[in-house]
């Protein structure tokens, strides 16, 4: 199978791309980035991904380098000469090709890059039996909610957890959770559905908001505020959501059983949700 990404106006197989060496991505971590799933080929909430990228340019006072539009038309093209129903798409746009300096290059024209990649479902076991989890100090940069390509903190964070045998690094910043290393999290505490609130200091996630909407369509009882590390600690239910790895009951955290060590009835209803809802885009007509 021929993968075929984009990269500066053309497609092309990935062995034939190619990025300069004083691209500012490369010298500078000089970018943004989005991760955008697709089911049945339909791209998940492409209008709410292509805001937030939208938002994390404007935090790096990059310009949008294509309309709406046009995005839109990248997007299902890259979907199209790739195989796989489902698949998760990876943009990446950089300040562009510049001597090394740190000012800003003038009328450089931005460096973007598209890839598309398998996206497999989680595994059956991981759904039944839920997934462990560590915590550590969040030591990252005051912007977590741009969606920036330099992601070594975030990298080191994780690795964290894969040293541990774990599937996330929980983050917690001054007695407070802040997110995952590559997530988001929740917390179900006495049946309510507790999230931290949407700042600097977290990503806001697509599927964080996809949750919290099922969640007041279904009934279940939801508060947007900020989550004390006690909280956690003594949470009945966490749950790590991305856009990649959907919605998981974490069912350790350092060690310890969350609740019952096992996935809790909000998840298995939360769960269940998504999955509905996310038929409802695999059943609509090819795009």
């Amino acid at each position: 199978m021929v993968q075929i990404v984009y990269l500066n106006g053309a497609f092309l197989p990935l062995e034939e791309a190619r990025v300069p060496v004083l691209d500012r991505g490369f010298i500078f971590g000089d970018g943004v980035y989005e991760v955008i799933p697709a089911y049945s080929r339909h791209p998940f909430r492409l209008a709410e991904h292509l805001q937030r990228l939208q938002h994390s340019l404007d935090g790096i006072r990059l310009f949008n380098p294509h309309s709406d539009v046009e995005w839109h038309e990248l997007v299902r093209g890259l979907i199209a000469r790739n195989e796989g129903e489902d698949q998760y798409l990876y943009l990446h746009i950089t300040r562009g090709v510049a001597r090394r300096d740190h000012a800003f290059p003038q009328d450089t024209p931005p460096t973007v890059f598209m890839m598309s990649s398998p996206l497999a479902p989680a595994a059956p076991a991981l759904r039944e039996h839920g997934v462990v989890a560590i915590t550590a100090p969040d030591n990252r940069w005051l912007r977590c909610d741009i969606k920036a390509i330099s992601l070594l903190p975030n990298v080191l964070l994780r690795q964290l957890a894969v040293d541990a045998g774990a599937a996330e690094t929980v983050l917690l910043r001054d007695g407070f959770l802040s997110e995952g290393a590559a997530s988001n999290i929740f917390v179900v505490k006495d049946g309510v559905l507790l999230a931290p609130p949407k700042d600097h200091l977290m990503l806001p996630g697509i599927t964080y908001d996809v949750v919290l909407e099922l969640a007041a369509a279904h009934g279940i009882p939801s508060r947007v505020a900020p989550v004390a590390e006690s909280t956690l600690r003594g949470a009945d239910e966490i749950w790590l959501t991305s856009s990649t790895r959907e919605v998981q009951a974490i069912t350790r955290l350092d060690g310890s059983p969350v609740g019952t060590g096992e996935p809790g009835p909000l998840f298995r209803k939360m769960d269940q949700f998504y999955q509905d809802y996310k038929a409802t885009i695999m059943r609509q007509p090819s795009p």
